[in-house]
């Protein structure tokens, strides 16, 4: 397992996006924590995710990479396209899913709905340059407290990636929920 800065991970570009479009599971920052993702389309590297935070039901959602990929792949309404507008930021948007081969379906299990963020962060063009989208989940095992610093990640995720970008401690909370599908936002 390998720890790297942002100036290495675009020195290295071509060869981190090779291992994610190849199933690596990686640990990354955002506008609010830390994430553990993977490539979105790989149902192999999305189990071994389930299987490192102990989640093996609940939806995952997606870091996209950009806004023509939600209205693509995504229902968009009115209201959807109002917080469009507010993205990038800290918020992960509820749509319902149009287009069922966008992602994996261990990603969503299944459901009709997705998950979509565009972090206010770095690593919103590092998968808009990567063209696919990737996992996010909070980087903890089920029930435990978040990442905010290498010391405080979970051994056994620690042991089960197979990169981490790392850029100091993390004081954000995870991001708003917005569903769009049900009318209501959700903090957390």
């Amino acid at each position: 397992m390998e720890i790297l800065t942002k100036t290495e991970l675009q020195m290295r570009f071509a060869e981190m996006a090779e291992q994610i479009r190849n199933g690596a599971v990686f640990i990354y920052p955002t506008d609010t924590i830390y994430g553990i993702g993977c490539n979105a389309l790989d149902k192999k590297a999305v189990d071994k995710i389930r299987q490192l935070k102990d989640r093996p039901t609940n939806p995952f959602s997606i870091i996209v990479p950009s806004k023509g990929w939600i209205t693509e792949n995504c229902i968009v309404t009115k209201e959807a396209k109002e917080w469009l507008n507010k993205l990038p930021g800290p918020y992960t948007l509820i749509l319902k899913l149009k287009n069922k081969i966008a992602i994996a379906k261990s990603v969503n299990q299944g459901e009709e709905t997705i998950g979509i963020r565009i972090p206010a962060h770095w690593i919103s063009g590092v998968v808009q340059k990567l063209g696919f989208p990737i996992v996010t989940t909070s980087t903890n095992r089920s029930g435990r407290s978040f990442m905010t610093t290498l010391e405080d990640l979970d051994p056994t995720i620690k042991d089960g990636v197979d990169f981490i970008i790392y850029e100091d401690e993390k004081k954000g909370r995870p991001s708003k929920i917005v569903n769009l599908v049900e009318g209501k936002v959700k903090e957390r």
